[in-house]
C-alpha cells in the first residue's frame, strides 16, 4: 500500500496528521498489537518503554492508593497515544494503564517517538496539543469525580467510552466502572439502576446498552460536553499549522 494511502487509514489522529515526510520515518518502526480486555499495559512507577497510539478501543490512565482504591484520570482513544514521560525526560509512568475493553494500537519503541519529538516539527506539535486535551480531560474528571451526582458522571463515562469504541453495547464490569468513577461498587449499581428505569440503558451482568443516547447526553454532567468539545478541535489546528509550514 502506498505510504500516503496508509497514513490515511491508519487510525490514529496524531500519526494520522503528521506531514508524510515524518509519517515514513516513523511508520517503519510501527507494530500493529491487539491488546487484550483487562490487559495491563503499565503499572506505576514502570520504565516506558514503548509508545502506543490506539486505533480502536480505548486505554484507561488510572491512579491507585497504598489501601488499593482506585480512579480514572483519563481515557486514550485513537485520538492520543501512551508514553507522554518521554517530554520531561523521565521515562517512568506515574499511572498504571490497562486495557478495559479490546483495543486495537499501534506500538513502537519510545526512543523512536521521543527522537522524532525532538525534531521540533509535526509531531512536537501534535503532541504538545494532545498533552493540552489530556491535562483538559484529567482535571474536568477531578471535579466530576467530587462535585457531579453518580447518574450524571456514570452518564458522562460511557458517552466518553462510546465515543472511542462506536458501539451501543459496551461490555463492562460494575466493578471497572466502580474503580474508573472512585465510587463504590453499590453506588454504581444504583446509578445504573436509575439510568435503566429511566430507559436511557440496560444492563446485565458485565454488559451496558445504550439506548437513548441524546438523552444519556441531557442527562450527563458538563464534563462529557467540555471533553468532547475539546476533542473536536483536534488535531485540526495544529495539522493546519504543520502543514504551512
Amino acid at each position: 500500500m502506498p505510504a500516503v494511502q496508509w497514513q490515511v487509514d491508519v487510525g490514529n489522529k496524531i500519526l494520522g496528521a503528521l506531514p508524510q515526510s515524518e509519517f515514513r520515518r516513523l511508520a517503519e518502526h510501527l507494530e500493529r498489537v491487539q491488546l487484550e480486555k483487562g490487559e495491563v499495559v503499565y503499572v506505576t512507577g514502570d520504565t516506558i518503554r514503548h509508545a502506543y497510539f490506539p486505533i480502536g478501543g480505548l486505554l484507561s490512565l488510572v491512579s491507585t492508593t497504598e489501601t488499593g482504591a482506585s480512579m480514572e484520570l483519563a481515557m486514550v482513544g485513537n485520538e492520543g497515544m501512551v508514553g507522554l514521560t518521554m517530554i520531561n525526560k523521565t521515562g517512568i509512568i506515574p499511572c498504571d494503564v490497562t486495557a478495559p475493553v479490546p483495543t486495537e494500537a499501534w506500538k513502537t519503541k519510545v526512543q523512536v517517538v521521543e527522537d522524532e519529538f525532538e525534531r521540533g516539527e509535526g509531531l512536537h506539535d501534535l503532541i504538545l496539543a494532545y498533552l493540552n486535551i489530556l491535562l483538559v480531560q484529567i482535571s474536568q474528571l477531578s471535579i466530576c469525580h467530587r462535585f457531579h451526582a453518580r447518574e450524571a458522571a456514570l452518564s458522562s463515562w460511557l458517552l466518553v467510552v462510546q465515543d472511542r469504541v462506536n458501539s451501543d453495547t459496551l461490555n463492562l464490569t460494575h466493578e471497572l466502572i466502580a474503580g474508573a468513577l472512585g465510587v463504590p461498587r453499590t453506588g454504581v449499581t444504583a446509578a445504573a439502576g436509575s439510568l435503566q428505569r429511566a430507559g436511557l440503558i440496560r444492563y446485565s451482568r458485565g454488559r451496558i446498552v445504550i439506548l437513548d443516547r441524546a438523552r444519556l447526553e441531557l442527562n450527563s454532567c458538563e464534563c462529557y460536553r467540555t471533553i468532547r468539545d475539546k476533542m473536536k478541535q483536534f488535531p485540526r489546528e495544529p495539522a493546519a499549522r504543520v502543514r504551512r509550514a
